[in-house]
Parts: C-alpha cells; sequence; structure tokens
C-alpha cells in the first residue's frame, strides 16, 4: 500500500552541503565520463525522500555504475520522473518522490533547477540550496559548486522543479543517516 509523505527539504540540503566539494563513497562520480550534476542532486533528493523506486528502466534508483536507473544520473530521464512524464508514471508503480514545472518564484531549497542550451536541450541539474534576499542559489557537481547565485549562469533556458512529496510503501525504514554518512544505500 502506498503512502505519501514530506519531502524534507533540510535533508535534501544538508547534504548538499556536506557533499558539495566532496564524493559520497557510497556513488561513483561521474564527473568526466557525461558529468555528476544529475547524480548528485539525485543524492540530495535521496536525502530528503529516502525512497528509491526499483523499477528496471523506468524506475529513480542505484545500487552501482553499472546497475542505477537512467533517471538517477540523467538530466531528461530525471525531470521525467520527477515530474510524472507519462511513460514513466504508467510503469514505475509511483514510489519515490515527486514533483511538478514550477515558476523561478515558486522554488524553495531542496528544489531542483535545470539549464538549457541554445537549441533547447537540457544539459545541467542544480540544487537550490538557498534563497538568500530574493537570490536562488544553487549547488552542483561537476563543476563543484556551493551557494553559487543563479544569476551567475549563462543560460539560454532553464526550468524549475518544485519537489512536492513522496511516495512509499508503508513499512520503509528510514535511511537518512546511513545516507548521509556514506554507509549503506536503502535496499529494494
Amino acid at each position: 500500500m502506498l503512502a505519501t509523505k514530506e519531502y524534507e527539504r533540510e535533508r535534501a540540503v544538508e547534504y548538499a552541503r556536506r557533499w558539495a566539494r566532496g564524493r559520497n563513497p557510497l556513488f561513483y562520480n561521474f564527473t568526466g565520463v557525461g558529468g555528476d550534476c544529475t547524480n548528485f542532486v539525485s543524492q540530495c533528493v535521496l536525502a530528503g525522500s529516502c525512497v528509491m523506486n526499483f523499477t528496471p528502466d523506468f524506475g529513480w534508483y542505484y545500487r552501482t555504475p553499472d546497475d542505477r536507473a537512467p533517471a538517477f544520473t540523467g538530466v531528461e530521464f530525471f525531470w521525467d520522473f520527477m515530474t510524472g512524464a507519462p511513460d514513466f508514471a504508467t510503469r514505475n508503480g509511483g514510489i519515490g518522490p515527486f514533483g511538478r514545472a514550477a515558476e523561478m518564484g515558486e522554488v524553495e531549497p531542496g528544489d531542483v533547477v535545470q539549464l538549457a542550451d541554445r537549441t533547447g536541450d537540457f544539459y545541467h541539474t542544480l540544487l537550490v540550496s538557498e534563497i538568500r534576499n530574493g537570490e536562488i542559489l544553487v549547488t552542483a557537481h561537476s563543476n563543484d559548486v556551493y551557494n553559487r547565485p543563479l544569476s551567475s549562469y549563462d543560460a539560454p533556458g532553464m526550468r524549475f522543479l518544485h519537489l512536492e512529496g513522496v511516495r512509499f510503501e508503508i513499512g520503509e525504514n528510514a535511511c537518512f543517516q546511513n545516507l548521509i554518512e556514506g554507509r549503506a544505500l536503502p535496499q529494494d
């Protein structure tokens, strides 16, 4: 039976702060082999949700570099999973964090920003880590940054993901301490 719980934004931001300029040994570092940005943001969202969706192809999970869902590390797949794009929503059983496309003024710490190039292809994923004096500050990997002003990016396009909650199977255990301390990943 599925239930819904709150997405814990503070934990996502705490995780981002802890690992912004380092690498959690539980996860492979994809910098230099496609980029680590979505992998890192997925880790942050995992810290705020502690629920993975182990559905092959259409889920959102990470076990090893060779056993992971495309949505855990791929910019477009991440967006599709989190927003419930038709293929993903009908095939993944609904477990995991979820959100919706939002306007810039709706984002909160723990939400996500994706940047697009001039052709409209989205290529970079960032976590909103703070909003200070109306300025959105982001944290990301690949080019590691912590609390960088979003306005400092020269990106022709961007979209915003407001995370609304987490669907989970009743009876799941908490994972935050194991995750942030680099001890263990949630199991299916």
